[in-house]
């Protein structure tokens, strides 16, 4: 699995488990809510700084957007 997969999968878990809108955490984060789409999609990848902006937004550590999750090793095999 890509490095882009794992973060767009990651935000969007992280995202849902906050229960947030695509459109909330854009808003929040101060970002286009098109672009919240787009990184979920894998249409884009995220800068560093935008990682640590949305991290900010979910009260996470930005490490948590590159973990592999069980469910995404599983995916691999």
């Amino acid at each position: 699995m890509r490095l882009r997969e794992i973060v767009a999968r990651n935000l969007r878990r992280l995202r849902h488990a906050k229960g947030l809108s695509q459109e909330e955490l854009a808003d929040r984060a101060e970002i286009n809510r098109n672009y919240v789409g787009m990184l979920e999609r894998e249409q884009h990848a995220a800068t560093i700084d935008m990682l640590e902006k949305l991290a900010i937004v979910l009260d996470i550590d930005p490490v948590a957007f590159f973990e592999r999750t069980e469910r995404q090793s599983a995916d691999e095999d």
